[in-house]
């Protein structure tokens, strides 16, 4: 693996802070007499090397045997990722960028200079942001003949805002973008920070809203709280451990017919896509759950000669929840619901992996008639995965691009709520 990443913050307009990182490692994965050990070292001189693997030969050599360990049949390893480049996730644009250009997008960000026009009822009192670029590089080869190889560039811009009200109250928020391709994040870089101070104004005037069930809309942004668990519940690790609340369900209908999730792994040019996983085994775009129907776990090798399951992937590379009812964003959704609770934030929680059961904090507002009321506080959602995706009304189709799983804006019904 090789990464560089330059980095340029920003603190209240002025500039804080500048990185640059430049680093190189190298993974080994040893099967030795039916023993397996994994190393990394940064240190890759060719001399140092062979020291380092005889080492690594040796320490695996006083390990226990694991007859489950073993390397992917080539059948399943990837063939068409050669150069790294053929998903087009790397800008040649990159190579051209500067300091001067860096310091320019970082300084372009920043609302601090003119945060006077914003402000109408509060005070922004700090405002924290970064502009970074990386270029990752990686190849994975193995003993029976994988050469795989990818390459990424990524631009990203974040900030964090905090606003005070006239009584003294603090509400904070943030906003950001990421893309591989450098054309893409410019328009971001003059709306970032203004986003941020238009979601922690938003918050201000919080009310207490009574509980019980009610229809929960909630935001892409932070969406995947509800779909990262089901995922892992189909994990091979959480199977073959018996720590999953979807054990035993592949090829049942666990969730109603409305729900398909895909595995977009090959999209052209969107973060997160990748031709092969960790072992090498070639990605494909197949449904996670079929109107539905589980279509199966994520059975890597070791896990397979564990359990004698059929191999698989060793994960959902790029989830998508495929959009449903008509809706384009979060506001149509909230209009064809009518009344609830719209969650744009977790504040804390935990789920039970074994029962999937959850209970999270949530911020957000309340809305009525398909329009925001008011901001509501200390809330808190509760409930159970299978029962909660079976209340899956509707969704928008408003997938943040950026973001590694691809989740619209989701609407449930008779969630609990309790204040």
């Amino acid at each position: 693996n090789k990464s560089l990443m330059e980095l340029f913050g920003m603190l209240n307009g002025e500039l804080d802070k500048v990185t640059h990182a430049l680093d190189r490692s190298m993974q080994v994965s040893l099967f030795v007499d039916c023993r397996f050990g994994s190393f990394s070292s940064n240190r890759l001189e060719e001399e140092g090397l062979k020291s380092f693997l005889l080492d690594a030969i040796d320490t695996v050599r006083t390990l226990e045997p694991d007859p489950a360990r073993n390397l992917p049949d080539p059948a399943r390893t990837v063939k068409d990722a050669l150069s790294g480049q053929e998903l087009g996730l790397y800008d040649p644009a990159y190579e051209g960028l500067t300091s001067e250009k860096r310091r320019e997008f970082a300084f372009s960000s920043s609302v601090w200079a003119r945060k006077a026009k914003l402000e109408k009822g509060f005070t922004v009192i700090s405002e924290e942001g970064e502009y970074s670029d990386s270029l990752f590089d990686s190849v994975v080869m193995d003993s029976n003949g994988l050469y795989a190889r990818h390459t990424e560039s990524s631009f990203e811009i974040g900030y964090e805002v905090t606003v005070e009200d006239p009584d003294g109250n603090r509400y904070a928020s943030y906003w950001w973008d990421a893309t591989p391709r450098l054309q893409d994040i410019l328009p971001s870089l003059i709306t970032c920070s203004g986003k941020a101070v238009e979601r922690a104004a938003a918050q201000i005037g919080p009310k207490d809203h009574p509980g019980g069930k009610c229809t929960v809309v909630v935001d892409s942004e932070c969406a995947s709280k509800f779909l990262t668990p089901v995922l892992n519940a189909l994990g091979g690790y959480a199977v073959q451990q018996k720590n999953s609340f979807l054990l035993d369900k592949a090829g049942q209908q666990v969730f109603p017919e409305r729900l398909t999730i895909l595995d977009c792994p090959r999209s052209q040019g969107e973060t997160g896509s990748r031709l092969y996983d960790s072992e090498g085994v070639a990605t494909r775009e197949f449904p996670i759950i079929d109107k539905g129907v589980i279509t199966r776990y994520f059975i890597n090798t070791y896990i397979a000669g564990k359990t004698g399951m059929e191999p698989t992937i060793e994960d959902a590379t790029r989830p998508k929840v495929m959009p449903f009812g008509g809706c384009k964003t979060r506001e149509d959704l909230m209009r064809k619901v009518g009344s609830g609770i719209l969650i744009t934030g977790f504040n804390g929680g935990n789920s039970n992996t074994s029962t999937g059961d959850f209970s999270y904090g949530i911020e957000g507002f309340a809305f009525e008639d398909g329009r925001i009321t008011h901001p509501v506080r200390e809330m808190l959602v509760t409930g159970n995965f299978i029962d909660l995706w079976n209340n899956l009304v509707a969704t928008a189709d408003d997938a943040r691009r950026c973001m590694s799983k691809l989740i619209p804006t989701l609407a449930f019904a008779n969630i609990d709520c309790n204040a």
